[in-house]
């Protein structure tokens, strides 16, 4: 069962359940895709996360009661409805050398080859469970426990954009250059961000990702196209 509270005056927690699992963030992308699919009115913005769902509403266009009302029929609905099938998106990488430069403590942390943790890391299927942090970056879960890693002792003050790297039994992609404290395994060359394009963000919360060791060459080539707009990532 879901459990509502009011979050101050303009906003509604729904919160699934206190685990974090596959099948309670399905009901949370479910509730989402129906609240951004009806367009209560009312609402402002809603902010999905591994297991709840923030919705932020004017309160000077809508009633409270009435909008918890509708949030709760359509959370108490999700059961008996159909969603469409999350996107499948494939993410190419560089992995390792400079684009990678915690590849090796990885492999030998774990008691790994390195191109074992690039077999074990590209063989899994990841899904989106949120965006946060900075704009764009995805938690993601899926990761193989083979390859977990703790996080460094003492985080980078810059991190590149694009990089991929390994929090515990966590990994991610770093969609803005930042400070950052996890092990750096590789970097995509796509843009996970870009408030130039019309739709900012390249992964929604339930895509499902695929990552896809790519050649030094290949990287620099994918590069130039995001750069010259005319690279679409592969959406299966």
């Amino acid at each position: 069962m879901a459990s509502y509270k009011y979050v101050g005056d303009r906003g509604i927690l729904v919160e699934f359940s206190a685990e974090i699992s596959r099948e309670v963030n399905e009901k949370v992308r479910g509730l989402d895709y129906t609240l951004q699919k009806e367009e209560l009115q009312g609402v402002e913005e809603i902010i999905p996360t591994y297991r709840s769902l923030l919705i932020f509403f004017d309160p000077l266009s809508t009633d409270r009661k009435e909008i918890m009302s509708e949030v709760k029929s359509r959370a108490e609905s999700i059961e008996n409805m159909t969603f469409p099938d999350p996107r499948i998106v494939e993410i190419p990488v560089k992995y390792g050398g400079e684009y990678g430069p915690d590849l090796e403590f990885v492999a030998s942390y774990n008691n790994l080859k390195e191109d074992e943790v690039i077999d074990i890391h590209t063989g899994g299927e990841y899904r989106v469970y949120m965006l946060g942090f900075t704009p764009g970056f995805p938690y993601l879960g899926g990761m193989s426990e083979k390859i977990a890693t703790p996080r460094l002792d003492s985080p980078r003050e810059k991190i590149a954009r694009g990089s991929v790297g390994i929090a515990g039994d966590q990994t991610g992609i770093y969609p803005l250059s930042s400070p950052g404290g996890w092990r750096l395994i590789g970097r995509t060359p796509l843009d996970l961000f870009s408030a130039d394009r019309e739709e900012p963000f390249l992964l929604q919360v339930g895509d499902i990702l695929h990552f896809v060791s790519i050649t030094e060459d290949r990287y620099r080539e994918i590069r130039e196209r995001v750069n010259s707009e005319n690279f679409t990532v592969k959406i299966m």
